[in-house]
């Protein structure tokens, strides 16, 4: 079995099935996440699908979505 963790080639997470969201750029510049075992969640870059992924449990990527909702990182868009 192999160990599911930050770094491991998303071509490893045999079964994962990728997501972006439907607000997401046609030219592929996107965060894609995947759910994992034990309330995980794996996010790779669309533009490199067979690259790195990186982990994060189910509170982090809650914690996350809420802050973007939220407005935390509207300053990136100026």
């Amino acid at each position: 079995m192999t160990k599911i963790e930050n770094g491991v080639p998303s071509t490893r997470l045999v079964g994962a099935a990728w997501r972006k969201s439907r607000h997401s750029n046609p030219n592929g510049n996107c965060v894609e996440l995947a759910a994992l075992p034990n309330g995980r969640v794996a996010m790779r870059n669309s533009r490199h699908p067979v690259g790195p992924v990186l982990i994060y449990g189910i509170s982090d990527i809650a914690g996350f979505i809420t802050s973007v909702k939220e407005g935390e990182f509207d300053d990136f868009l100026r």
